[in-house]
């Protein structure tokens, strides 16, 4: 069992101002698994203090030396991946190799991108007679979630760190173990004292604390849309800056020349990565008419191939879902699924067989939804599709669009130039065209209420610096 008794302030691990304490429970045995403090105002306020401090002197540092500590911090993440890895498949349950692969090989490449990034960013440029210069914006501090916690964290934290800002971090008390993990990376690659500071606890004590500070600069939050909501509304009374990564709905249309196929395929497989806890995850699939049964049919053969189990054996696909709320959440959006009329082609609310233990839920697929079901409108965070058929182009962008989420889509068809004439239509942050690969160094972030602001690439490094003209 992991046990973190200390927060991380002041470059030093200190005892927390309260004896609270937060089990962190394995997703796949519902055991505990570790521990860490639950933090208090008081803490904040420690942090907040020190992050205050270290500002100048970390903002002011030349480049260079904040390049050599974004270098260490990567050498650091990848001797430690095989540790991460198994930690976080505990703590959230996707399949050890993917973990290795995904949940921590992404920061470290997210990590070495800020390396290369910060070499080249212009932090100075001359417009007609003025000098316009960017600068860190402050003290930040980053809240973030459980489903990619070591990612989203070095989304937020590298860029800030590079940009010349100092941090204060909450991650989510549901998976903060990798939190602690970094930290200790951090420390050991000379990070001056304040620059980076870990305060665990819950949104309601830490994360409400952070956001209302009046010495925090600017608020990084990954999470819900309704967490969203409260965020903005408790960052308004300092008119603070806000970058929101949010819910999302997001839509994958196949148009009628697609290789059925493969799109099925590839649609239902990302639907399910990380046992469809993914803001990004394609959870409906818009199919024309004609290709509907079809599609259904391919899909609940592609599902049957998606085993469910133990997260730590090579033979799963599929790990459970992050904790018994998130396992009733997704359960009743299936039952509710079944009395709005869809059509159950796989999987279903009951548990997997031969599991009597962790927190699995069945991959599910539904056909014949309508698009104002609420499958298909509100985000269930769980490997369940929605398959809904269209009439025609116009008709499928209506319905991709028709949500409050704009986060991301998917487009499938033997036409590049076609697929990307109806990709521009979609209101989302991004979309893929027959599949694309993520990129790390392309803006991330979400239209309407999957949010405000993007992550990653020099467009994350921007959203921590503020703009100065000087006039000559």
């Amino acid at each position: 069992m992991q046990v973190f008794d200390r927060l991380y302030i002041g470059g030093e691990w200190v005892a927390p101002a309260g004896p609270g304490h937060i089990d962190v429970v394995s997703a796949s045995t519902e055991e505990v698994m570790g521990r860490v403090p639950e933090g208090t105002v008081e803490d904040v306020e420690r942090a907040v203090r020190a992050a205050r401090a270290a500002f100048e002197p970390w903002s002011t540092l030349p480049v260079a030396a904040r390049v050599d500590v974004l270098k260490r911090l990567q050498e650091g993440l990848m001797a430690r991946q095989d540790d991460l890895a198994r930690t976080i498949t505990g703590e959230v349950g996707m399949p050890l190799g993917l973990a290795k692969a995904i949940q921590v090989g992404t920061p470290i490449a997210v990590t070495g991108s800020y390396v290369k990034l910060l070499q080249e960013h212009a932090f100075e440029e001359q417009v007609g007679n003025s000098l316009v210069v960017r600068e860190p914006v402050g003290v930040v501090a980053c809240i973030t979630p459980w489903n990619y916690p070591l990612h989203q964290i070095v989304a937020k934290v590298a860029p800030a760190l590079a940009a010349g800002c100092t941090v204060v971090l909450k991650p989510s008390e549901v998976a903060p173990l990798n939190a602690f993990m970094l930290a200790e990376v951090l420390h050991a690659a000379g990070l001056p004292a304040g620059v980076f500071n870990l305060v665990s606890g819950t949104g309601l004590g830490v994360g409400e604390a952070l956001v209302s500070h009046p010495q925090v600069d600017m608020v990084s939050f990954t999470g819900s849309t309704r967490a969203g909501r409260r965020v903005s509304e408790l960052a308004a009374a300092t008119v603070k800056r806000v970058a929101l990564e949010l819910g999302g709905k997001s839509a994958s249309i196949l148009l009628d020349d697609v290789n059925l196929k493969n799109a099925v395929k590839r649609s239902v497989g990302n639907c399910f990565l990380n046992s469809g806890q993914t803001c990004t995850a394609h959870t409906r699939l818009l199919v024309p008419r004609a290709l509907h049964e079809e599609a259904a049919r391919l899909a609940a053969e592609t599902a049957a191939t998606f085993t469910v189990g133990d997260p730590f054996k090579n033979e799963a696909k599929l790990g459970p879902v992050i904790s018994h709320v998130q396992r009733a959440r997704v359960r009743q959006y299936i039952e509710l699924g079944l009395r709005e009329g869809a059509r159950l082609v796989a999987g279903g609310p009951d548990q997997p067989e031969g599991l009597p233990k962790g927190y699995y839920v069945k991959p599910t697929v539904f056909a014949d939804v309508a698009p104002e079901m609420v499958i298909a409108q509100e985000e269930i965070f769980g490997p369940v599709l929605a398959i809904l058929p269209y009439a025609d182009e116009d008709d499928a962008v209506r319905i991709a669009n028709g949500t409050i989420y704009g986060l991301a889509g998917g487009v499938w068809s033997e036409d590049v130039e076609r697929a990307k004439r109806v990709a521009r239509r979609l209101r989302t942050g991004q979309v893929d065209i027959n599949g694309g690969r993520f990129n790390p160094l392309a803006p991330f972030g979400g239209y309407r209420q999957s949010g405000n602001g993007r992550e990653l690439g020099r467009y994350g490094l921007e959203e921590f610096q503020e703009l100065k003209a000087i006039q000559l």
